[in-house]
């Protein structure tokens, strides 16, 4: 793996993310857990995860310079997110980078970077 790329580039930039994001949230959807969580008109919430997430990745700051600082956890608060449902965001994300293709030790180390923001946003048991 090139260490001196950025997970944005790595991912494929733009496009990557975009198709990552794109695959993930039919699986967040179709999830018992966390599916609930989310509104039936999914693209406003695909945008803003495009613009975290590439951010996030070390892209452009496109959440920030739309939304200001993601104060992600706050922006989580109103949902009761438990230790399963951040695992269950974690493999659906998980299942997303197997379909676009992204090689296994990338892979992994992307889950384990999301692992703890994911777990951050946890406000209940």
């Amino acid at each position: 793996m090139n260490y001196r790329a950025s997970l944005y580039e790595l991912l494929g930039g733009d496009e990557g993310v975009r198709r990552l994001v794109d695959a993930f949230y039919p699986k967040v959807q179709k999830d018992p857990l966390i599916g609930p969580l989310f509104p039936e008109n999914i693209d406003p919430v695909k945008e803003k995860q495009y613009m975290f997430l590439s951010q996030f990745f070390g892209g452009p700051s496109l959440f920030s310079d739309q939304h200001g600082h993601p104060m992600m956890r706050a922006r989580h608060m109103p949902f009761p997110i438990t230790h399963e449902k951040a695992d269950a965001w974690l493999a659906c994300m998980n299942e997303a980078l197997i379909e676009v293709g992204v090689e296994d030790e990338l892979r992994l180390f992307v889950i384990e970077r999301l692992s703890g923001p994911a777990h951050h946003f946890v406000n209940t048991d």
